[in-house]
């Protein structure tokens, strides 16, 4: 009987192993398709993005941490996600390459010589303090892995202000008189509005004690100007997707307008006539990173780092390259880049030859030498940071009634 029962009794199935899943929550300045599949290729596990807003993001990570593993935005969008308990600390010593990240992150300038800027240089929120708080007072604890960085400034139509050049250029031209009716501002309250600061405090308008860290006064009296400015019929409208900037170009109703580094490739017909500023006042400088959610422990929590030290193995920052960005870890990038990327995205070289983009088309021409110059001359003139002042709720209420009666473009 027994040996008729173990006849009829089935195999048992293998165990079946289920293969882990690394969530991704951020924007699309980061969660590329192409970066995406390096990292499942290089990793051997699945990496889901879930792409989103500036706002929507760090929303939705402070208030929805078991719903993502990964959090990668910039600094400045870390202090509400922080202080909501959202994340764990980073353990510097299972970073392999923390050593060879750059003191941009980790000090606050390329130099010792080079000021930090106003507002959220990440090292102001690198690291962990005993208390629980964020500083920049090192410590082996960090909040956020410093990766993809850059300096930004505006796009400017050679037809109305050639002359000058873009070393030449000033943020004042942003509400420039010159251009009036063809201005476009970016439509975030941690960027756009400090765009506009600058414009305001460069052509004399308005001053600022501290332009990273506004009071309610200081907020009112630019918030006024650029009402009246509107009333005036200043400006076009405003963009919240590089697309969308993109397509005020081409379309060729911009003269002058807040744009970011990638998108300058993607101009068509336009892309000899609407160019990159480099303004003399310095630029406004953002940093990304990613952090771990605080849920993660055991196995999750292993690959978690694994994909944090891929992000500085080099493949990852080749594809922030090919469209403008940098990454902390410059020497792991170099070897993923050919000599004549290199040259041109770091060291400010002439392309000796067409240079094609993340998805394959071609961004830069020979003969183009990129504005700014090279790494070390673009960040050593930062002025001010992407920054959530003391005051953001109010500046970014005040903001969105401007941007709501200015409109949005192709909304």
């Amino acid at each position: 009987m027994h040996a008729d029962l173990r006849h009829s009794q089935k195999p048992a199935a293998p165990a079946q192993v289920k293969r882990h899943v690394l969530r991704v929550r951020g924007t699309d300045v980061t969660l590329l398709e192409e970066v995406r599949q390096l990292a499942e290729a290089d990793l051997g596990f699945e990496i889901q993005h879930e792409s989103l807003d500036f706002l929507t993001c760090q929303h939705r990570a402070a208030m929805d941490p078991m719903n993502y593993d990964i959090y990668e935005q910039c600094f400045h969008n870390l202090d509400i996600v922080w202080y909501w308990g959202a994340l764990q600390p980073i353990d510097t010593r299972r970073i392999l390459q923390w050593d060879k990240i750059g003191d941009l992150a980790k000090t606050g300038g390329i130099s010792k010589y080079t000021w930090q800027g106003h507002g959220d240089a990440p090292v102001r929120k690198l690291y962990v303090q005993p208390d629980g708080t964020l500083g920049q007072q090192p410590m082996p604890l960090i909040s956020m892995l410093p990766t993809a960085h850059n300096v930004d400034s505006f796009g400017f139509d050679r037809r109305l202000f050639g002359d000058e050049g873009p070393e030449g250029s000033s943020w004042a031209w942003l509400l420039d008189r010159r251009a009036r009716g063809r201005i476009a501002l970016v439509d975030e309250p941690a960027i756009g509005i400090y765009d506009a600061a600058l414009a305001a405090e460069s052509n004399g308008d308005l001053t600022f004690e501290d332009i990273g860290n506004m009071t309610v006064d200081e907020i009112d009296s630019l918030m006024a100007l650029l009402e009246t400015l509107r009333q005036q019929g200043f400006f076009v409208g405003s963009w919240v997707s590089p697309d969308q900037a993109e397509a005020l170009v081409r379309a060729d109703r911009v003269s002058v307008q807040s744009m970011w580094s990638p998108s300058y490739g993607n101009l068509g017909h336009m892309q000899g006539v609407f160019c990159e500023s480099v303004p003399r006042e310095g630029y406004r400088a953002w940093h990304g990173g990613a952090s771990l959610a605080r849920h993660l422990s055991g196995s999750q929590l292993d690959i978690a780092y694994e994909y944090l030290n891929w992000w500085l193995s080099g493949p990852a920052g080749a594809v922030m390259a090919r469209q403008g960005h940098y990454m902390t870890n410059a020497d792991g990038v170099r070897e993923y880049l050919s000599p004549e990327e290199w040259g041109y995205w770091y060291e400010g070289e002439t392309a000796r030859c067409d240079l094609k983009g993340p998805d394959g088309r071609i961004v830069v021409r020979a003969g183009q030498r990129r504005a700014g110059g090279a790494y070390r001359e673009r960040v050593s003139r930062i002025a001010l940071w992407n920054t959530v002042m003391d005051e953001y709720n109010y500046a970014a209420r005040a903001w969105n009634r401007f941007i709501t009666s200015l409109g949005t473009f192709g909304q």
